[in-house]
């Protein structure tokens, strides 16, 4: 294993050493097996509890030089510049079997000096579903920060009531928010600014130092990546929760899960965090407030780009959303390319599932597996309206059997509509195991969830709907 610590070296006047502290007894619960070989981390490190007892100890590789980051951000549209890892470390910088740098970073390992008084810990019942969140985004094919391992702990922490403790370290291209950026552009320190863009080329977006603005290409370059990734989000019913700009990745890449969940029942104005009173990030509002972090972010771009270039470069966003969002839609259909017939199709399917109250995902995972000849489907009797039913049935039928070859068309649904995802009231389940330190529910649901789309877990309880579909209330503490 090869461990670098380009970030705290180059940037020592941007991050703040701090020696991890981690909860009483941890123990190593989850390991991502696949993940830690693709980063080359030692296999020694997964035996024994190995890893859970070294990290307690200063002189161990990994806390060596491991520092908290300072940042700012707008939260709830209002600009905090009081912010940085208040319970997460960067441990360092790894390089996997692709010769890529990929950030290790621990979470729920003590206070920081941007804890804000907070004890900086992570409660198991927040970093289990992170740890699972984040490894279903990523095998659904939308792009996110991965998990490495989990720890469970006895120590108890106080939130709304008393829980347990727990670690986890988590993997991205790097840590770098749009909060970073913000926040030394707004302090009005150029030179900490000037620093963070060079470390940025140099290391994670070395392509655009070939271009005639590094910082235009940059800005482009987030702009097109988050862009796809909200795009994603809302083709798969996906709601984030607390879409802060400290929250927000410039690779593009899903961030800091809080009270994220899965639409079970398609509700366009879903909200899940029991703090977004407004509604400001309901499922919505997310690709509004995508562009809207965007022009956050922008104004530190402002010294090195002219308004007219911000102002084309933003205006890439909706046209590549749109594009993104309609090419997968129209793929979970079997149809083409996007044009105002398979749109028509879609949004008529996106209402009755909305106006019937129908499950967004088991709806087109049985959509693709319903015979496109059939001219009375099974698949009518989960509708209440059927007459509206058969009348789209027979124009998608039509559609369908007019635009290409109906078993490939059916391979493609059936490879883009997952049978399986991280269901709130599933993830609710594995915490409460867990929490009797039972981990093997965790374990089963993840081997679904690494494998969402294969026809094996159609019958699993972990395809199934909750009961009682009405829409839940989540808490951002961890």
């Amino acid at each position: 294993m090869k461990l670098t610590h380009l970030y705290a070296t180059e940037l020592g006047q941007l991050v703040t050493p701090v020696t991890p502290k981690p909860p009483v007894s941890t123990r190593l619960q989850l390991v991502n097996t696949e993940l830690a070989s693709e980063l080359q981390l030692p296999q020694r490190w997964w035996q024994d509890n190995m890893l859970g007892e070294a990290l307690d100890d200063p002189a161990f590789l990994l806390c060596r030089q491991a520092v908290a980051q300072k940042y700012g951000g707008h939260q709830f549209g209002h600009w905090n510049p009081m912010l940085g890892d208040g319970r997460g470390l960067l441990l360092g910088e790894v390089e996997d079997r692709a010769g890529q740098h990929v950030d290790l970073h621990l979470k729920g390992a003590g206070p920081t000096p941007y804890s804000r008084h907070a004890d900086g810990r992570a409660v198991l019942r927040s970093t289990l579903r992170e740890y699972i969140g984040s490894e279903a985004l990523h095998h659904l094919g939308i792009p996110s920060s991965r998990s490495v391992c989990l720890f469970s702990s006895a120590e108890t922490v106080y939130r709304e009531q008393p829980e347990t403790a727990a670690m986890m370290i988590r993997s991205a291209p790097s840590h770098l928010r749009f909060g970073h950026f913000e926040y030394y552009y707004h302090h009005q320190q150029d030179d900490a600014l000037k620093q963070l863009f060079e470390h940025t080329f140099i290391h994670h977006f070395p392509e655009v130092l070939n271009t005639a603005n590094p910082h235009l290409a940059l800005l482009r370059t987030i702009v097109l990546r988050t862009a796809r990734m909200i795009a994603l989000w809302q083709a798969y019913g996906f709601v984030h929760g607390v879409m802060n700009t400290d929250n927000m990745s410039i690779h593009g890449i899903t961030f800091d899960y809080g009270p994220y969940a899965f639409l079970d029942n398609f509700e366009s104005d879903a909200v899940f965090n029991h703090t977004d009173q407004q509604g400001r990030y309901a499922f919505d509002q997310q690709p509004g407030v995508g562009l809207w972090n965007l022009h956050a972010l922008a104004q530190a771009f402002s010294p090195y780009c002219t308004q007219k270039e911000l102002t084309h470069t933003l205006g890439l966003y909706e046209p590549t959303f749109m594009q993104q969002y309609q090419q997968t839609m129209l793929q979970r259909l079997g149809l083409g390319e996007p044009d105002e017939a398979g749109m028509g199709i879609l949004n008529r399917w996106l209402t009755m599932l909305s106006d019937q109250q129908r499950d967004y995902t088991r709806l087109f995972r049985r959509l693709s597996l319903t015979d496109i000849t059939e001219p009375t489907p099974a698949l009518r009797d989960q509708f209440i309206d059927r007459v509206a039913f058969d009348q789209w049935w027979q124009d998608y039928q039509q559609l369908r059997t007019s635009t290409g070859d109906p078993a490939a068309q059916q391979l493609m649904m059936q490879t883009h509509n997952p049978a399986v995802i991280a269901r709130t009231h599933h993830l609710q389940y594995v915490i409460d195991r867990a929490n009797q330190d039972d981990f093997d529910p965790a374990r089963q649901l993840l081997a679904a969830l690494q494998s969402p789309f294969d026809t094996r877990w159609d019958d699993s309880r972990w395809a199934q709907p909750p009961l009682d579909a009405t829409s839940v209330s989540l808490s951002c503490s961890s």
